[in-house]
């Protein structure tokens, strides 16, 4: 992995998350979170959580920047800033913590909300003996 973001650099994604949750489209939680990568090219992407009346088909903010990042032919997710409207900060769900393993297993994860709390952890932390590509064999 890249060197630690800088704390300009991590305060941009934070900044970015914010601005990321107004676009949620979350007419059943009313809970609009936010999530800005920095992948390892040095860009940032944004994602949003975006509900469905089918409520198993909604998709988190961490994985809707994944996956544009993943579009955009990024391969390496260095950090993840990503806000919620609460008054603690709230770390991501399994699911993103998975997918975030499969491009950033060592990427640095920030949690931030509208009180003075935060997480800062690696994934690494927060997922601890992941399954990830480097358990499966290579295909020849």
């Amino acid at each position: 992995m890249s060197a630690t973001p800088t704390a300009a650099v991590i305060r941009r994604l934070e900044k970015t998350a914010r601005a990321a949750a107004q676009k949620s489209y979350s007419p059943y939680s009313r809970f609009r979170v936010g999530a800005a990568i920095l992948a390892g090219s040095g860009r940032i992407y944004t994602g949003t959580n975006v509900e469905n009346a089918s409520f198993g088909l909604c998709n988190c903010a961490e994985r809707t920047a994944i996956f544009t990042a993943a579009t955009q032919g990024e391969r390496v997710v260095r950090a993840i800033a990503v806000y919620t409207p609460t008054q603690t900060a709230t770390s991501p769900c399994g699911a993103c913590r998975q997918v975030l393993n499969e491009f950033g297993p060592d990427a640095l994860v920030i949690s931030i909300c509208d009180g003075q709390d935060r997480i800062e952890a690696t994934l690494a932390q927060l997922l601890p003996a992941a399954f990830g590509p480097k358990n499966l064999k290579p295909r020849c």
